[in-house]
């Protein structure tokens, strides 16, 4: 069995019984960086062999696992902090796990996408997590297109230094909404600071962040764009040709089928 386990994202007591109980079980743990996990390792009396496992190894680190396990041995996931996979290594290892039929599972814990949501005092009804923004503009444009049309709190990983450029990006294609930029969650300094996209935020802004964004309030109303103008937005927002068409149907009352006769007789 292998076992993808959640640690600490900051109070070291946040460890789970369970979380204890696996890591002293299995036959190996693998770390995303060991030098961080043996401090919590030591904490909590667990000797076990540590082996890498980061993003820079997955799949080579991968094959090792899927032979360790094929052995009959069992393993256990840990990344620096939270929970494994979701925007940390092991993406690649679930789907090897698969393609094996080898048995694998998640022991849950701390994350830091929860408690972000809950302090920014957003809507927590419904929210999208996001991740860190890619790094290529063209690809980072491209998704911040798809997701400026969301009604729901939106939310970011932010890498050390990067909250203002950040800001900017989102500022350029969300304007100027509301944002809770949240840090050392469950720490003594947790800071909450909110501010408006676009506006420097008043905060230290050395450290990873967790950004969370108010979703689209209103829907602007495009019915008196010409109809190529309408369909093109929401194309280049990433729908298919066939499901703008549809949208546009809607928001301006008529059938989809004169919309798309409309559109055959002007090309």
């Amino acid at each position: 069995m292998l076992y993808f386990v959640s640690t600490p994202i900051g109070n070291i007591k946040d460890m789970t019984y369970r979380a204890v109980e696996v890591l002293n079980s299995v036959d190996y743990i693998g770390c995303e960086d060991t030098r961080h996990s043996i401090p919590l390792l030591n904490h909590y009396q667990i000797k076990k062999p540590l082996f890498s496992y980061q993003k820079f190894n997955e799949a080579k680190a991968g094959e090792k696992i899927i032979e360790m396990l094929k052995e009959g041995k069992s393993i256990a996931i840990i990344s620096d902090a939270g929970t494994p996979v979701i925007s940390d290594p092991g993406s690649v290892l679930v789907k090897m796990l698969i393609e094996n039929g080898l048995e694998f599972t998640v022991v849950p814990g701390a994350n830091a996408v929860l408690p972000a949501l809950i302090l920014s005092g957003l809507d927590s009804a419904r929210f999208t997590f996001i991740g860190f923004l890619p790094e290529k503009k063209s690809d980072r444009q491209a998704l911040l297109n798809k997701l400026v049309m969301l009604d729901t709190s939106l939310i970011f990983y932010v890498a050390p230094h990067d909250l203002e450029k950040t800001s900017n990006y989102l500022s350029e294609v969300f304007g100027p909404r509301r944002a809770v930029a949240v840090k050392e969650i469950t720490k003594m300094f947790e800071t909450r600071c909110e501010f408006i996209l676009g506006e420097q935020p008043n905060v230290d802004t050395r450290g990873e962040f967790v950004l969370v964004v108010e979703g689209q309030t209103q829907t602007e109303d495009y019915s008196s764009l010409p109809l190529k103008e309408h369909i093109a937005l929401y194309i280049n927002e990433g729908l298919s040709k066939m499901d703008a068409i549809k949208k546009v149907a809607k928001e301006r009352g008529v059938q989809k089928s004169v919309i798309y006769k409309q559109v055959i007789d002007e090309e």
